[in-house]
């Protein structure tokens, strides 16, 4: 992407839009994206300033905990030119009983865009409907839209192209692997989920993934045998067994799981070359060994680092 002017990188119709899933986004509106990140990121690495978004505010629902949501967001709208405030849901009047309406009203008199990391994907909706200002899933326990465009953005960097790539997921079929089938969809990717029987996918989610599958020339499957999964691979992903506000059920899930460990045995029925993704936090021995999140197969760290690349030019895009 080559460019003379700030204002020449944006695409005007993503001007003011919500991110609540990739689902929402076209396979042309993410492959910008990922171009900007692209550029973006160049730009950091060569030392160039890029601030599109000087004076601008962003306002940051934290009604979950957070190491690279809250960094990457806060740092990003930083290098942009513009501030970020952090807003733990406990600290302003929604954590005391003011509606969701209300205060996505009164925020859009004050920032230029919100970026919300809570448990209900309806929350994020419904501060979107009422809110004149664009609105940003950081997390829910249905998506995960934010990571999953950070792991485009490094599978393109490392295989060179997305389309036809192969990703298997192993572990639980949650919102990681909600935003996977997503992404992988409209890329025309092939993705295959490997999950135990009790932990599928939500069917809904399932089922809309595979239509948007067919119009891209996709494929998304599920398959109980992690060994079967991996079978000519690209790129192998995992997450923890037991996600944030599921530590009650941290025993049963490990026996549950035990058969989903990522370890060498299982990278070695895939390609050669391929690669191994995690969205971190990681629990070594559980759901990945420290052999493979720490060997030449991994790529975990410049994954997370994408998440402030990925970030960026989703602000700019829709905050400019």
């Amino acid at each position: 992407m080559t460019m003379v002017k700030e204002a020449d990188l944006i695409k005007q119709e993503l001007k003011g839009r919500d991110f609540l899933t990739l689902a929402h986004y076209t396979t042309d509106e993410i492959n910008y994206l990922l171009e900007l990140a692209d550029y973006i990121k160049k730009q950091k690495q060569e030392g160039i300033s890029f601030e599109p978004l000087k004076g601008k505010t962003l306002g940051m629902i934290f009604e979950k905990s957070s190491t690279r949501t809250r960094v990457s967001f806060e740092a990003g709208i930083y290098q942009l030119g513009g501030m970020g405030i952090f807003l733990n849901s406990k600290d302003i009047q929604i954590g005391r009983g003011e509606t969701i309406a209300d205060t996505a009203q009164v925020l859009s008199g004050y920032l230029d865009g919100i970026m919300i990391r809570t448990f209900s994907q309806a929350v994020v909706e419904e501060l979107a409907a009422f809110a004149s200002i664009p609105v940003i899933n950081g997390l829910t326990d249905l998506y995960h839209p934010c990571q999953v465009l950070a792991d485009l953005q490094t599978i393109k960097e490392v295989k060179g192209t997305l389309e036809g790539k192969k990703v298997v997921y192993i572990g639980d079929g949650n919102n990681m692997a909600h935003s996977l089938m997503h992404g992988a969809a409209k890329m025309g990717m092939e993705l295959v989920i490997a999950a135990p029987a009790d932990y599928l996918p939500d069917p809904d989610v399932t089922a809309k993934a595979k239509e948007i599958a067919a119009e891209h020339n996709a494929k998304i499957s599920i398959e109980v045998d992690p060994a079967l999964a991996v079978q000519h691979a690209d790129v192998i992903y995992t997450d923890v067994w037991a996600s944030m506000g599921q530590e009650a059920e941290q025993a049963k899930r490990e026996k549950d799981f035990d058969a989903y460990r990522v370890d060498a045995a299982l990278l070695a029925k895939a390609k050669a070359d391929v690669t191994f993704m995690h969205c971190l936090p990681a629990h070594r021995g559980e759901e990945v060994t420290a052999e493979v999140i720490d060997g030449a197969h991994s790529v975990v760290f410049q994954q997370a680092e994408n998440r402030l690349h990925a970030q960026k030019a989703l602000m700019t895009a829709l905050m400019s």
